[in-house]
């Protein structure tokens, strides 16, 4: 199991760095392709609880909000959402579901859960030193996700949200945030020239809300009785297992890196 953690995960270090090295079309097709792959995801789990949300059209409005991000000017935000608002509504007064309403919301959920969020990876990157603040996000989410789990394994004895997730401690959390903050200080200082305070105030931020990412997931997942997303990483679970904290974690290193470009203006 170990071992074929291990793999799996260098294949994705691959497939996920020369993209994000390379920027432009090739990052871009990788974010749609992730975005198009949770979604499908996201509707297999609320179909495992008896919901029926759109799969075609939230895959590809989820994508489309990932393509918005790259092209503002030709795909207006506001157009892209009354498109959203209305297509849902519309396909839920046609389709024969015993609870229209409840699709209707979870489908518009899924696209701006997923969608919305992951088009911050690509308006990261697009950032000047975007590579870097994108190297800033990767490591910080998962200084989060490890520091923590090494943490409530070695020193958990109080649960944190047990009601979601029954495995995580208030100890694995909080020295989960603690390792992130003095990440965030080092990786800021050194990767994008923050001030050593701005990236200790950013790793603090990322490791308290990061991990809420993965439990807004669990919560989703504990509600429809699924352990895993999916199976489509061998020893990892799905595409949404490996981006949950992610979700949450880009905007913040986003509007981060707004607030330190308008400051040097």
């Amino acid at each position: 199991m170990l071992r074929t953690r291990v793999i799996s995960a260098a294949v994705l270090l691959v497939i996920v760095s020369i993209p994000a090295a390379l920027g432009g079309w090739p990052f871009l097709a990788l974010v749609a392709v992730m975005a198009g792959l949770a979604s499908w995801e996201y509707v297999r789990l609320l179909r495992l609880g008896g919901h029926q949300p759109s799969m075609a059209l939230t895959i590809l409005f989820s994508v489309l909000f990932v393509a918005q991000a790259q092209w503002p000017d030709r795909l207006p935000l506001d157009l892209l959402l009354a498109a959203v608002v209305i297509g849902f509504l519309l396909l839920a007064l046609w389709h024969k579901s015993p609870q229209p309403i409840t699709d209707w919301a979870l489908s518009l959920a899924g696209v701006l859960y997923l969608g919305w969020l992951l088009s911050y990876l690509v308006r990261l990157r697009g950032q000047p030193q975007g590579l870097s603040w994108l190297l800033v996000a990767a490591l910080l989410v998962w200084t989060a996700d490890v520091s923590a789990y090494f943490a409530g394994r070695a020193f958990g004895r109080h649960r944190w949200w047990p009601r979601h997730s029954p495995k995580k401690s208030w100890e694995g959390y909080l020295a989960g945030a603690l390792i992130t903050t003095l990440v965030g200080a080092l990786t800021g200082h050194y990767l994008v020239g923050l001030a050593w305070i701005e990236g200790l105030a950013l790793g603090l931020l990322v490791g308290l809300i990061a991990p809420l990412g993965d439990l807004a997931e669990s919560m989703l997942k504990r509600q429809v009785g699924a352990k895993d997303s999916s199976a489509l990483i061998p020893g990892h679970g799905g595409v949404l297992d490996r981006i949950d904290t992610l979700l949450v974690a880009v905007p913040i290193v986003f509007y981060w890196s707004i607030f330190v470009l308008h400051r040097s203006l």
